[in-house]
């Protein structure tokens, strides 16, 4: 696997006119905030938009942001993986913002943490219940230890289930009002 282009927040913006931006985070995350004209595919539907993205690097090279960087360079492996060549944002969108670049915040989108954080935050906290019952009751250790061997093997395989079941809550699903992933898809394919 090679390591895609990494483009520091200063270096996409004296170009960002020459890429087609896609976020990877999901819509929920991409609604709070995100590159001026960047297209919202999700990490988990990066494959299922292998053709429109495709048409879209024939036309002009892809640039793939996330909140900080890592889910980016993942999709670029991804894209890689279907012969698609897309450079990553260095520091996603919370370097972009930090460098004082705009980002577009849609009317009405709600605040959502980005899903690393919702991941921290599920983690510790099973954790320590898993931790104080085991106090009261020997075997809820094991909750402790099932989270910890959750967080290993997705840290080998560059996966994480728990982002995949916190993505489909309620609050990180898309607003009311964005684009549908089949007219991104036109979109990107036009």
């Amino acid at each position: 696997m090679t390591t895609p282009t990494a483009l520091t927040p200063d270096q996409a913006a004296s170009r960002l006119g020459e890429f087609t931006v896609v976020d990877v985070r999901t819509p929920a995350e991409y609604a709070t905030g995100h590159l001026p004209g960047a297209h919202n595919v999700p990490l988990d539907r990066l494959d299922e938009a292998g053709g429109a993205l495709k048409a879209a690097a024939a036309r002009t090279p892809l640039l793939v942001v996330c909140a900080s960087g890592a889910r980016s360079a993942k999709g670029c492996a991804q894209l890689a993986a279907q012969g698609i060549e897309a450079a990553t944002l260095d520091g996603g969108t919370s370097a972009w913002a930090a460098a004082g670049y705009d980002v577009d915040r849609p009317a009405g989108a709600r605040a959502t943490w980005p899903m690393d954080r919702q991941v921290r935050l599920a983690a510790g906290s099973l954790v320590v219940i898993g931790f104080l019952a085991g106090l009261a009751w020997q075997p809820a250790h094991w909750l402790s230890g099932a989270v910890g061997a959750g967080l290993v093997f997705s840290g080998v395989t560059n996966t994480c289930g728990m982002a995949a079941a916190l993505s489909k809550l309620p609050h990180n699903r898309p607003p009311k009002n964005a684009l549908s992933f089949q007219e991104t898809l036109l979109r990107l394919a036009a």
